[in-house]
């Protein structure tokens, strides 16, 4: 019998470099916070028990999570103490759900598919831990995968500053998502001790306490490098919204939508488009816009929410005002 998988998202961090009055995870990426793609993604890979580690400005991702159509259980951390201390806050969650298996990812990585979380799931139901890794072109600042002479499975992960210069070279890297036995994370957590250095109690820790215990930890690459990307300023907000945006716009036309130029075409998520419809340049759909097929849509067009019916064409209007008078009204 397959073991019961829980999940733990964690959403507690500040980023204070998005210079922002709400919390990160809820900075959007193709009109949708981050943290609810991440939710979306558990929950569409078949995990329905979830809870959310709080922290930083929670009362808004309190809000947020009350507006959800699932229940989401939620831990606060009082103090931010790395990441190992965001999950011990969850013990409660985690001890209601012993003898199954926890996954735990991050709120602000909006790109871990249902598919990677399927994958990590299957690779070895009875380890103790697996590790979700991908590989980037340029791995600088994260955590490397070194993995055993075999290749089959976790050796260490080797933080950017602790790695020599061959460690650097590897481009296998450490995504923040882990799969753990729950009763053997909830026994490393009690082990887990402060680093000498910051003060702060690490997750990865755990993986080492893990190893020393004589238990094999398997590494799971995704096959989806963005699986791995989060945003901690507008900049790199940026960057995840392009490729959100340019992959939905992809997924219409293999669907049969004409985008001709996708000059400022923005669609969101939860938008329907049907077949044979041409969308025009500087065209925003956003909401649970229906649009039938043989439309044409734009350019210059925003639609929030709106049911267009077959065959519609939609454009702009425009308001010409006059400021001044002509020297034939004189």
């Amino acid at each position: 019998m397959s073991k019961k998988t829980c999940a733990v998202i964690l959403a507690g961090g500040e980023g204070k470099r998005m210079k922002s009055s709400g919390p990160k995870v809820l900075s959007e990426v193709l009109f949708k916070p981050m943290l609810r793609w991440v939710i979306d993604a558990v929950w569409d890979a078949g995990i329905d028990d979830v809870c959310v580690v709080t922290g930083s400005k929670s009362k808004f991702v309190e809000m947020f999570l009350a507006l959800l159509p699932y229940k989401v259980d939620k831990a606060f951390q009082s103090e931010r103490l790395g990441t190992g201390h965001a999950v011990m806050t969850a013990t409660d969650f985690l001890k209601k759900h012993s003898g199954g298996r926890t996954l735990i990812l991050n709120g602000d990585a909006p790109f871990v598919s249902a598919d990677t979380i399927k994958a990590v799931l299957g690779t070895d139901e009875n380890s103790a831990c697996t590790v979700l890794s991908a590989e980037v072109g340029d791995p600088y600042g994260y955590g490397r995968i070194v993995r055993t002479e075999d290749g089959t499975a976790l050796k260490a992960i080797v933080e950017e500053k602790e790695a020599d210069d061959e460690t650097r070279k590897i481009k296998e890297i450490n995504s923040g998502v882990y799969c753990f036995d729950t009763d053997t994370l909830l026994d490393a957590l009690g082990k887990l001790q402060k680093s000498p250095l910051t003060g702060e109690y690490y997750l990865t820790d755990t993986i080492e306490i893990i190893q020393k215990s004589g238990k094999r930890v398997p590494v799971c690459k995704s096959s989806d490098s963005s699986a791995v990307l989060g945003a901690n300023d507008r900049i790199q907000l940026a960057e995840l919204n392009e490729i959100a945006r340019m992959r939905a716009l992809e997924m219409h036309m293999k669907n049969g939508v004409s985008i001709p130029c996708t000059d400022g075409v923005i669609i969101g998520t939860d938008v329907e488009i049907q077949h044979d419809t041409v969308i025009l340049p500087s065209t925003v759909l956003i909401g649970r816009c229906r649009i039938g097929s043989h439309c044409q849509i734009g350019p210059g067009v925003v639609l929030d929410g709106e049911i267009v019916p077959d065959a519609s064409v939609v454009q702009p209007s425009y308001t010409i005002m006059n400021r001044y008078k002509l020297p034939s009204d004189m």
